[in-house]
């Protein structure tokens, strides 16, 4: 599946912001960073499930990716961040978007 080589990237985008949030919140970098992780590693093991559970693994790596996302919101409400990176934000809709085409 192509999605997980996007969120791979935006693991890798998510590297800086987590640096810059980790010197306010390290409880919020840790949600972050698992919330970003699950989504990888739920598309990972989706791809290798078939019916109820590959679709119940998609459903589970949406509702992480709209985490990692709400996690960027309240970093940036709380100034902990300027605004993240535009690239950033698009690849992780990018994984959003894909992930409610396959579990619906």
């Amino acid at each position: 599946m192509r999605i997980y080589d996007v969120m791979i990237q935006v693991i890798v985008g998510l590297r800086p912001v987590v640096r810059k949030i980790e010197r306010f919140d390290g409880d919020l970098v840790k949600q972050t960073r698992r919330a970003a992780n699950s989504v990888a590693l739920n598309l990972a093991e989706g791809s290798g499930s078939s019916g109820g559970v590959r679709t119940q693994r998609y459903r589970t790596a949406l509702g992480s990716a709209r985490e990692t996302w709400a996690c960027l919101d309240v970093a940036e409400a709380n100034g902990y961040v300027d605004a993240v990176d535009a690239e950033l934000r698009t690849k992780l809709s990018q994984v959003i978007a894909t992930l409610i085409k396959v579990t619906r």
